[in-house]
């Protein structure tokens, strides 16, 4: 055995840098210290193409060093793209290292860790130098190193956990055929390259005699020809996707995004019936609307046949019978073109008409400016995962392993419930054909919808059947009085306090009230009468340098005490309060209530909940007495 860098290495890993990844374990998230313990490293040995590289797991042959004093966790490798801070750097009795990282409190930081909170950002890529390798032996016509002295140098969350910027590294642990098995693929076929990047990436090089070495692209290519066939191993259906890949001379990554395309194309659950392009634009909701409030005009009910076929289509996606004309999912979110095709529309630029109807319906609420988050197009009850208490740590003698622990999961569940809500229309409105006219219908019956479910989700629970709220949920942190009392600076930190106490204080902060609050705390000051500082100040964050959103669908009506139409004030991280929205939109047409003035009621169902990812991210002060 030797032990410096053996000649085939220098010669395979012009740059000595490789890279690994991992995947981030769940259960080691810490939301409310915003830490995340990410593994990087273990011995699983990795096939390199002409050699087997195993990684020594010790605390003598991993250099710590870089990470220990302070390394950063990027995004896809971007050194520009600073989201945490390495904290700590460990290897387990399992031989697997392991940091703690912990994220930042910028707009970028927060967003990444609500991404791999939510297990949307799972993939870790650590990039590492071999140092020093000993052979340990060879198995199968493959020789066996074992790096003794390598460095990490930088942890980074990536999207596709693979980068071809790297010499031979690759970055998915799987273990490979050995050199002989890789030798037997198919040779790569030549395609016709249409730029210097391409012809560089897929040209297959000349496959050199049997007496001679092996270049650096016939290295790479087996290399990527080893890696797609194990991974296209635990694909159903990936054989013949690898082999096509293969011929074309393709990358790893170019493979990978062949196989999400793939994966991504097989039927998944979903709310759309599968309307082409052309087919959502011809859906009209006015025409349909029109055939509802005629149901005897023959001439109407023809005219909206596509309309009845797409709802009957919806109704059994969803399973569900519509009271009136189900609208589906994919019209709900469609954008409607100004311009008539046969008038030569199509030959001009057209104008879009930003905003569809989910769009127009969050639009209706103030939720939408705080960070509130929007499912839509659900099918069947879901569960959001949350935190409900995290992991110990214990001091332990020297030699001794610490007791286990670990963070309880809990999940938040959401049932479809259905809220209705109506909008009057003229008749002779609905007799209109023009993209004007479908926008306007759109946009009033969306408005309704949106003020029925913003004031759900904000006090609802007080009759059956409706979605539990923020201020049904939640006990008041802050308390006015017996029979209230007027919400003064205190109250304003006391809420803040609550949050922050529960260390929670993260994401998007902001204060939601009425517009009776507003206007109290505009006239009270901050340090008593005439100190000329109010409480609601001017600007875009006007409570103690946080944003406020007024809506009277917070409650000013509520009774305590004696106290009477007493007021409920807001403040937490709105991100954890998630409104989900089930399948298409359910119209039903009243042509009778209102037939003396020519006006149609038209009403609207939709199937809604209201939950909360963590209560502790809310304070309330529910009886401020406003005057």
């Amino acid at each position: 055995m030797t032990s410096s860098l053996p000649q085939v290495l220098r010669q395979h890993l012009p740059t000595g840098q490789l890279q690994r990844a991992f995947v981030v374990e769940r259960a080691s998230i810490d939301e409310e210290a915003r830490t995340v313990k990410l593994a990087f490293a273990s011995e699983t040995p990795v096939n390199r193409g002409w050699f087997i590289e195993v990684l020594d797991l010790s605390r003598k042959s991993m250099r710590t060093g870089r990470l220990t004093a302070g390394a950063n966790l990027l995004c896809d490798h971007d050194t520009r793209d600073v989201v945490a801070v390495v904290e700590s750097v460990e290897i387990g009795s399992d031989k697997v290292a392991r940091a703690v990282v912990r994220f930042g409190r910028s707009v970028r930081a927060e967003e990444v860790f609500r991404d791999v909170i939510d297990g949307i950002r799972v993939n870790v890529s650590v990039g590492y130098i071999v140092h020093e390798a000993i052979l340990e032996g060879t198995k199968d016509g493959a020789d066996t190193y074992r790096v003794t002295d390598w460095e990490p140098f930088e942890l980074s969350l990536v999207s596709v956990p693979a980068d071809a910027t790297v010499g031979v590294g690759r970055s998915l642990p799987a273990e490979l055929p050995a050199p002989s098995s890789i030798a037997s693929l198919p040779p790569l076929a030549s395609i016709s390259p249409t730029s210097t990047e391409n012809r560089a990436m897929t040209t297959p090089a000349t496959i050199p005699a049997a007496n001679q070495a092996p270049t650096i692209e016939v290295i790479a290519q087996r290399n990527h020809a080893a890696e797609i066939s194990q991974i296209a191993a635990a694909m159903p259906g990936g054989a013949e996707l690898a082999m096509r890949s293969i011929q074309a001379g393709h990358t790893v990554e170019q493979f990978q995004a062949e196989a999400i395309r793939a994966l991504a194309s097989k039927p998944v659950p979903t709310a759309d019936i599968g309307l082409t392009q052309k087919e959502t634009r011809r859906f009209s909701m006015v025409r349909a609307l029109n055939a509802l409030a005629n149901p005897g005009d023959t001439a109407a009910r023809s005219a909206a046949a596509f309309e009845f076929e797409c709802s009957s289509a919806t109704s059994t996606k969803l399973g569900k019978a519509s009271r009136g004309i189900m609208i589906p999912f994919e019209v709900q979110k469609r954008d409607m073109v100004v311009g008539t095709p046969s008038a030569g529309g199509n030959l001009v630029a057209t104008d879009l008409m930003s905003g569809d109807f989910i769009t127009i319906l969050r639009d209706a609420m103030v939720l939408n400016t705080l960070g509130v988050r929007f499912l839509s197009g659900l099918v069947g009850n879901i569960a959001i995962p949350k935190q409900t208490g995290s992991g110990s740590a214990y001091w332990v003698a020297e030699g001794q392993p610490p007791t286990e622990s670990a963070a309880a999961i809990g999940q938040v569940a959401m049932t479809p419930k259905t809220v209705g809500a109506f909008t009057d229309i003229s008749r002779k409105l609905l007799l209109q054909s023009s993209i004007d006219v479908e926008s306007f219908v759109s946009a009033d019956l969306a408005m309704v919808l949106g003020l029925a479910i913003q004031r759900a989700a904000i006090s609802g629970g007080s009759v059956a059947n409706e979605p539990l709220g923020i201020l049904a949920k939640l006990a008041a942190s802050v308390i006015g009085g017996a029979n209230g009392g007027a919400p003064t600076w205190d109250s304003v930190v006391d809420l803040e306090t609550a949050v922050s106490v529960a260390n929670a204080d993260v994401g998007t902060l902001a204060y939601l009230t009425n517009a009776k609050v507003r206007g109290k705390l505009k006239k009270t000051f901050v340090d008593g009468p005439g100190t000329g500082e109010r409480v609601w100040q001017k600007g875009s964050e006007p409570l103690n340098g946080y944003r406020a959103a007024v809506t009277n669908a917070v409650p000013s009506n509520i009774t305590k005490g004696t106290g009477e139409d007493l007021s409920a004030l807001i403040f937490g991280n709105f991100a954890d309060l998630v409104i989900g929205m089930w399948g298409g939109l359910d119209l039903m047409v009243d042509p009778y209530t209102h037939s003396t003035t020519g006006t149609v009621r038209v009403t609207a169902l939709q199937d809604v909940d209201v939950g909360v990812r963590n209560e502790e991210s809310f304070a309330t002060m529910e009886d401020a007495q406003t005057a």
